[in-house]
């Protein structure tokens, strides 16, 4: 590897794609970092991309394209996170790859995130859910996809691109009901299904296709629908939501919020943790535990197990408990 082409071709389609697993959205995030990257360092070294040497590539230039990122193109402190996390990335492959470069590595290593204070996670309450699905239109070419659609968003908990990379032999609807989801890391899951959802899906015509490789969802041409497709489609229907679980006014939500509303429904149920996160794909259990800090009904359900005294104080008297073990006391005070 003595150019940075061969470096970055090997980096995208062996460490990202082969070895890592990441899936074309992921793969996409780390393509546009670095083309920004490198556009930045052409410009301040003053000559074209296939020019640039790995030498060019320093820690410096690393920090001076963080601070034009947010100064120059206004990014948030979240987006510079982002793009830090994607140059850390490739600056561990690029130590490894190439030992001349360790040093740099290292200094890039040593810069930090920026602290920033968490996005709220919106959700929908189970009355919006209720009033969504009966505003729904029953007639119309596609009210019988949009009605499968949202339900299995909600059903699920899948990401947005899970749902669009889903094909009819994805799903099973001849018992137990079931869809397959194929998710970050290249990592599949199943997700049992209510027999309402099978319902609704049998119902699809691209299920009764003899193909059963076709997608579960399409457009008006018969194509799959995008994720930005998808998110359009969310929206309209959510529009008529005018207000979120947090009071604030909002126009429509995004397919994540669905995700978000099925693990805080899950968790108000009393659904274990660990359960959650495999239902949703999460690789770590911190992820899946904000969601215990975000529901009220959760945490009004703690308070009313352990409601404050009734009556006067000859009524309420805390326990002795240790005090009446006198091996234990003698034990301390033998300490």
């Amino acid at each position: 590897m003595s150019s940075i082409g061969q470096v970055l071709f090997a980096f995208f389609e062996d460490h990202l794609k082969v070895q890592k697993g990441l899936r074309p959205g992921s793969v996409r995030s780390y393509r546009d970092t670095l083309k920004l990257f490198l556009v930045y360092v052409a410009t301040a070294c003053r000559r074209p991309v296939t020019r640039l040497t790995l030498p060019d590539l320093t820690s410096e230039r690393v920090l001076e394209f963080l601070r034009m990122i947010e100064s120059s193109r206004g990014n948030q402190v979240r987006t510079r996170n982002q793009r830090l996390a994607a140059l850390h990335t490739f600056y561990r492959y690029l130590a490894v790859r190439r030992p001349e470069m360790l040093a740099e590595a290292e200094r890039v290593e040593g810069i930090p995130t920026k602290r920033t204070q968490a996005p709220n996670t919106l959700y929908l309450e189970r009355e919006e859910i209720d009033a969504l699905f009966r505003a729904l239109p029953r007639e119309g070419p596609f009210a019988l996809r949009d009605r499968a659609l949202l339900m299995l968003l909600y059903n699920s908990g899948a990401r947005v691109q899970e749902i669009a990379d889903l094909r009819v032999t994805d799903v099973d609807l001849n018992g137990p009901f079931r869809v397959r989801l194929h998710g970050k890391g290249d990592k599949w899951r199943s997700c049992p299904l209510w027999p309402e959802t099978a319902e609704v899906l049998k119902q699809l015509e691209t299920v009764h296709s003899a193909d059963k490789s076709v997608p579960l969802f399409t457009s008006h041409k018969f194509r799959p629908l995008t994720r930005f497709g998808i998110y359009k489609l969310v929206k309209r229907h959510t529009a008529s939501l005018h207000s979120s679980s947090s009071g604030t006014k909002r126009c429509g939500v995004s397919p994540h919020v669905f995700r978000h509303s099925t693990a805080v429904h899950l968790l108000e149920q009393g659904v274990d943790v660990n359960v959650i996160r495999g239902w949703l794909g999460h690789v770590s259990l911190d992820t899946t535990h904000r969601y215990a800090e975000i529901t009220l009904r959760t945490k009004q359900a703690a308070v009313a197990a352990c409601l404050p005294p009734v009556g006067t104080s000859e009524t309420f008297r805390p326990s002795a408990g240790w005090r009446k073990d006198q091996d234990l006391m003698k034990w301390l005070c033998s300490l």
